[in-house]
């Protein structure tokens, strides 16, 4: 109900024929650009705090600028950075602005290698200096980078130290800017490999460049840059002598996927986005697989190249749920199924009473879970018609019959965001009344004090929402029971890898276990994890333990969620409520391919998942108890 940081997004774009040929079959030089811009505005949905894009000319003369970039921040910065790109056209004559050869050399952002970011910030950072594609420059052409990615590190601590103590010098502490200096640092040595080389082979002046630039591996600056990495992550990257290239984390937790033909290769963070920009069906996409790079050379040749050795693979399954666009064909089947796999909970929660229970959802991004569920409890009612009807003998009269196949499962549009909360209203009780009217409900949907209403979310995260708003004005309605359903498990802990929700006091599951911890006169298990906690500080990350396991482990989920229901309830509401979750086998069952559960679970995919988990849990007990 509550709306999650989504992570990141990243677009990539390297044109394969020059700008002659898409000016003379698609009426525009700036068909990249004009992609480049789709890729970005169809994927949204994961960045709305700011958004970069870098461009590269190939072959550009000395003395003219050959790498470009923009960067705004606000939810309408894709619309921004590329009004800025197109400020540069405006006063040129139509001859000109059709005229490839020209805008190859003299106009800005008219290049062939293309890559765009959409920024959600995990980090708490914000700013300009944070947006992506982050810039080191150069007088050697191959020497300048461009870096944007869809990730989050567990181990900067670490690998601040190792390149400092080397003698290079970050220009912020943060994991772009590390990455940055990594990758720049190798890619140094890499152009420095070659320089040498050539001199080697008599080459002088513009020999060497092109020497350079004909043989650089970016597979060799990757494998030694990328080595210490733990963390989820996508990274793209551009040098300014036209090497493009993508990696992704050895667990596969962040997703990527890419598509080539012989006039453009494209790289994005989700598949159907590829499919409606450059109509190409699903099949033709294909998935940068986990450890794996995707390289383009200088004279446009693409290929695929493992740079880290396969891990246990951990793919993000909240990506499934939540954060990519329920139009994948995957994802689209995997949400129903998440939504039927609820069914026999729900039917537990409502006695089997489908004849007096309404259905419905919140928000939209929960509607295909929604389907999913209608379809299950649709097959529930043709079950129990067909059984009715056996037991009425051979011969049931039209009337009876009429009265078994009219039952129908109820579905209404309950509940509808009706405005966004207004920063401007400070003063506490008009901003805590303005909250709790986010949401409106459609009068007359049910039946007072008959029916039952269930509504199904996504994910139940922190809470507040039903708590500030949800309840209270569904309660309005007068339901006899509201069921609140989770297409997902309780989540129990925090994300590292890209999703911004990363204190242990933010997740109503862990309150409620808490809580029962104290109701039950068990405080002695929150001071035993502690302490066991405590004493991992300082031991490396490879041999920590998520000790926060022992917090949950004397209840049930159901015991959990009837704590949740106390604690989230508002005082006054005259509806009984409870929370139904999705069972963790029921996640796995609907989503095999996608693994990482770790929100859930606990079982972090990379060591320093649990280092960063066992200090935020060592950071709420110290804050609130006195051990």
């Amino acid at each position: 109900m509550e709306e999650l940081k989504h992570e990141c997004g990243v677009a990539m774009i390297r044109l394969l024929k020059p700008l002659e040929y898409y000016e003379q079959k698609y009426g525009t030089w700036m068909y990249g650009l004009n992609k480049l811009y789709l890729l970005m505005e169809k994927q949204h949905n994961r960045g709305q705090e700011g958004a970069g894009l870098a461009c590269v000319k190939l072959e550009a003369n000395p003395g003219e600028e050959y790498m470009f970039r923009e960067r705004a921040l606000g939810s309408s910065a894709i619309t921004e950075i590329f009004d800025t790109v197109q400020s540069n056209f405006k006063d040129l004559t139509k001859e000109q602005l059709h005229d490839a050869e020209y805008a190859k050399s003299v106009l800005p952002f008219a290049g062939e290698v293309y890559m765009g970011h959409l920024r959600y910030s995990t980090t708490g950072k914000s700013g300009i200096s944070y947006v992506h594609p982050f810039l080191r420059r150069n007088n050697w052409r191959a020497k300048n980078l461009a870096l944007c990615g869809n990730f989050n590190m567990t181990n900067v601590d670490e690998i601040f130290a190792r390149i400092t103590a080397i003698g290079q010098h970050p220009r912020k502490y943060a994991d772009t800017y590390i990455m940055l200096e990594q990758v720049g640092h190798r890619l140094d040595r890499e152009v420095e490999r070659l320089f040498n080389l050539a001199e080697a082979e008599g080459l002088t002046g513009m020999g060497v460049t092109h020497y350079i630039e004909d043989h650089i591996d970016l597979a060799n600056v990757l494998r030694t840059s990328s080595k210490e990495w733990d963390g989820g992550y996508v990274i793209c990257g551009l040098t300014g002598s036209g090497e493009t290239f993508a990696v992704r984390d050895p667990w596969g937790i962040r997703p990527a996927f890419w598509y080539q033909d012989e006039e453009i290769a494209v790289l994005a963070s989700e598949r159907p986005v590829i499919q409606t920009a450059l109509n190409v069906p699903a099949g033709s996409v294909k998935e940068l697989m986990p450890g794996q790079a995707l390289l383009i050379n200088k004279a446009g040749k693409l290929r695929t190249t493992q740079i880290n050795k396969v891990r246990e693979l951990k793919p993000c399954s909240f990506e499934r749920i939540y954060f990519s666009r329920g139009s994948d064909v995957d994802i689209y089947k995997e949400r129903k199924l998440l939504g039927e796999k609820l069914v026999p909970n729900i039917l537990k929660a409502i006695n089997n009473d489908v004849d007096h229970t309404v259905f419905s959802f919140i928000p939209n991004t929960a509607e295909v879970a929604f389907y999913g569920m209608l379809q299950g409890l649709d097959d529930y009612l043709n079950e129990e018609k067909v059984r009715r009807i056996a037991s009425l003998g051979h011969s049931p009269n039209l009337e009876e019959l009429e009265q078994i196949l009219s039952r129908r499962i109820r579905s209404e549009k309950v509940a509808i965001k009706d405005i966004k909360l207004r920063t401007f209203i400070a003063e506490g009780n008009s901003r805590n009344d303005l909250a709790a009217h986010v949401y409106d409900i459609t009068y007359g949907s049910l039946v007072p004090g008959v029916d039952n209403l269930v509504i199904i979310d996504d994910s139940i995260v922190r809470g507040t929402t039903l708590k500030q708003s949800i309840i209270g004005i569904l309660d309005r309605l007068n339901p006899k029971k509201i069921v609140i359903v989770s297409s997902s498990p309780q989540v129990r802990y925090p994300d590292y890898y890209g999703i911004d929700m990363a204190k242990m006091s933010e997740f109503i599951a862990f309150k409620a276990a808490i809580e029962l911890l104290k109701d039950r006169d068990m405080k002695d298990v929150i001071a035993a994890a502690y302490r066991k906690s405590k004493d991992q500080v300082g031991v490396p990350k490879e041999q920590m333990v998520n000790y926060v396991k022992e917090i949950y482990a004397p209840f049930t989920d159901e015991e959990i969620s009837a704590k949740m229901v106390e604690l989230l309830t508002p005082a006054g509401t005259k509806a009984k409520v409870e929370i139904v979750y999705q069972p963790l086998q029921g996640l796995h069952e609907a989503c095999p391919k996608h693994r990482g559960d770790w929100y859930f679970s606990g079982d972090y995919p990379t060591p320093g998942g649990v280092k960063l988990l066992n200090n935020a849990f060592i950071d709420y007990i110290e804050q609130v108890y006195q051990f």
